[in-house]
């Protein structure tokens, strides 16, 4: 099987993300050379993730530098050789954001847009978190790294510098196990839902929700009072995600939702 644009682009309309990807697996189908790719975003994975369900001349191995990492880059090579490839370092290093953020607050957004304006490319850019109020962590492509070493730059007035370091010197994300659990609500609202599912209160989700950090199937939202449904994901920074397996209503009149966090 060949992807090729006539074949594939006209079936249905592809993400600008999601087309270098059919070029990639094209080419190691090919040429049986693997390769790596930029960083994808989750959804985008998903997304291939089905499109290459049908084909088994490909393997893939994802790495985003630490376990449950949302941005990931993809080797794609043939299953024949996946044995020879499996521990195959991924071409990415670790990122230290140095900054005084004591008194003038930044989110993952903030730093991403500055790294940006300093020069690396947005698919160079992995995962970003805050550490506390001394700057970010991050994870880069090695070329984006070489590209933004000791560079400064600014977010509003706070002065910060990049130093490229190998991964195992981050403070990685906290890593959460898989739970399934039921609460019971009083309606489907987005707000509602959210505080039960991550534990936090209505008025904190509500300032995340304000803030960008949380996201509903991956994407922005800004709505407080939209009503979630069996499927949906939400996804908060540092906070994992989680995913409505299945409402129903009570005798009562409240709604039992089951939640599976992780």
């Amino acid at each position: 099987m060949n992807f090729s644009k006539k074949s594939i682009y006209n079936k249905e309309q592809y993400s600008e993300e999601l087309k270098p990807l059919i070029q990639q697996a094209n080419q190691t189908l090919k040429t049986w050379q693997a390769n790596w790719s930029d960083f994808i975003s989750a959804p985008t994975k998903e997304e291939l993730t089905k499109l290459m369900a049908p084909l088994n001349d490909l393997f893939w191995i994802s790495d985003g530098g630490y376990e449950g990492a949302e941005r990931e880059v993809l080797m794609c090579c043939r299953s024949e050789q996946k044995a020879n490839y499996l521990a195959t370092p991924a071409p990415i290093k670790g990122l230290l954001i140095k900054g005084n953020f004591l008194f003038d607050n930044a989110n993952n957004q903030d730093f991403r847009k500055a790294l940006q304006i300093m020069g690396a490319p947005p698919e160079g850019i992995g995962d970003i978190w805050i550490i506390n109020d001394r700057g970010a962590h991050a994870i880069c492509t090695n070329k984006t790294a070489e590209l933004i070493e000791n560079k400064t730059g600014l977010i509003r007035e706070v002065s910060i510098i990049c130093e490229p370091v190998e991964i195992r010197q981050l403070d990685l994300p906290r890593q959460r196990g898989l739970r399934i659990f039921n609460t019971v609500e009083a309606s489907k609202r987005l707000d509602a839902i959210a505080s039960a599912g991550f534990g936090l209160s209505r008025s904190k989700i509500t300032q995340k929700i304000k803030s960008g950090e949380l996201r509903l199937n991956w994407q922005s939202i800004q709505q407080i009072s939209k009503e979630l449904k069996i499927g949906d994901r939400l996804q908060l920074e540092k906070k994992g995600q989680i995913e409505i397996l299945n409402i129903q209503l009570t005798k009562k009149e409240r709604w039992r939702i089951e939640i599976k966090r992780q």
